[in-house]
């Protein structure tokens, strides 16, 4: 698909220190990239020099198949035709509704009838008159996804904008949105720092750290394949084991791992999710064993448990008196301390990296 929005080598530098580093991205019609990772990598500056409101020191940006900055080209940020969406809504607190929405359309009975149709769309019918004072912190953000999509953009770039609704009011808002932009075949880039909310909305994630994009792939392929350590530490909480390679396998307390391609002596990180533990109550042919893909069971000690809600979280000692392992179960499950059972990891979820030097 052609790229609604394209950046090529994109570089930014604050006081000698790179900020954006080489970015590239591509956002087709209809889809919605999200430009995820932690606080001060880069993210929000990738996406006001994309606006037009910060200007790279290199690297250009595309919008409809046009340079629109890049060189000598720096088309302004009123002149690039693109949807913007923000934490704060950023709404006039002076103008209604109606106003807000309509604000930088022509005033005609045109521009009044788009109106009149973004506020069904947004499921704010008969809200025109109303203030921004009035409304709920998810009826303002209704109203500021109205303004954005008022101009018809075919790009739209959203800075955190559900980041400050409640937490009962943030899926919903964040579904309904999604859906209108579909709807409107916009090309969306979001960003956030929050993996849940990228793993909701996203076709395609983009993780970023330290200025650069470490990783590109839909949500699952970047959850089940990730590119490194801190990658998969990313989406959710992980084990991880040391070994160091001899006849490209990594000996364990959970057995060997194989290790293809790394060279002999090099020392690796053995990555594995909580939720991929099992655990027996004992190995003395009372309990199922586990199946070759499980590997060998490796003796744990209770340390704690904590029941969190939906799940169970239960740490181990592992027998080597270093090792510790985070295991978690469905519903409740809280095994008193000092308890001894016996752990296994099914090997393909499992993800083993050489240690960087």
């Amino acid at each position: 698909m052609d790229a609604r929005l394209r950046t090529v080598g994109l570089i930014r530098e604050f006081g000698g220190r790179r900020v954006v580093d080489g970015v590239d991205l591509s956002v087709a019609a209809g889809q919605v990239t999200c430009l995820l990772g932690p606080s001060g990598c880069g993210k929000s500056t990738t996406l006001r020099i994309i606006a037009g409101v910060d200007r790279q020191d290199s690297g250009e940006v595309w919008l409809n198949g046009e340079l629109v900055s890049g060189g000598e080209v720096h088309v302004p940020p009123e002149a690039r035709g693109v949807g913007l969406m923000f934490q704060d809504f950023a709404l006039f607190p002076h103008l209604t509704v109606a106003q807000n929405i309509g604000f930088g359309l022509r005033r005609d009975a045109v521009s009044a009838a788009r109106v009149e149709e973004l506020l069904k769309r947004v499921d704010l019918a008969g809200y025109d008159e109303k203030h921004p004072h009035q409304l709920s912190g998810g009826e303002q953000q209704r109203v500021a996804l109205a303004r954005a999509l008022a101009p018809r953009p075919k790009v739209m770039l959203m800075d955190e904008p559900f980041s400050g609704l409640d937490n009962r009011l943030r899926d919903g808002i964040r579904d309904a949105t999604l859906s209108v932009l579909k709807e409107a075949g916009t090309a969306v880039l979001l960003v956030t720092h929050e993996p849940d909310e990228a793993m909701r909305m996203a076709d395609e994630i983009a993780l970023m750290r330290a200025g650069r994009i470490v990783q590109k792939a839909a949500p699952y392929n970047i959850y089940n394949t990730p590119a490194d350590p801190a990658a998969a530490a990313f989406f959710s909480d992980t084990n991880v084991l040391q070994g160091v390679v001899h006849g490209a396998l990594t000996e364990t307390p959970f057995g060997q791992f194989l290790a293809p391609g790394l060279p002999e002596g090099t020392t690796v990180d053995i990555v594995f999710r909580p939720q991929h533990v099992r655990i027996d109550f004992d190995r003395d042919g009372r309990g199922p064993r586990p199946t070759a893909a499980e590997g060998a069971p490796a003796r744990g000690t209770v340390q704690r448990s904590r029941f969190m809600g939906k799940e169970s979280l239960v740490e181990f000692l592992m027998a080597d008196g270093e090792t510790k392992v985070t295991a978690t179960v469905p519903a409740v499950f809280l095994p008193k301390p000092e308890t001894v059972m016996w752990l296994s990891i099914r090997r393909d979820r499992c993800f083993v990296f050489p240690q960087r030097q």
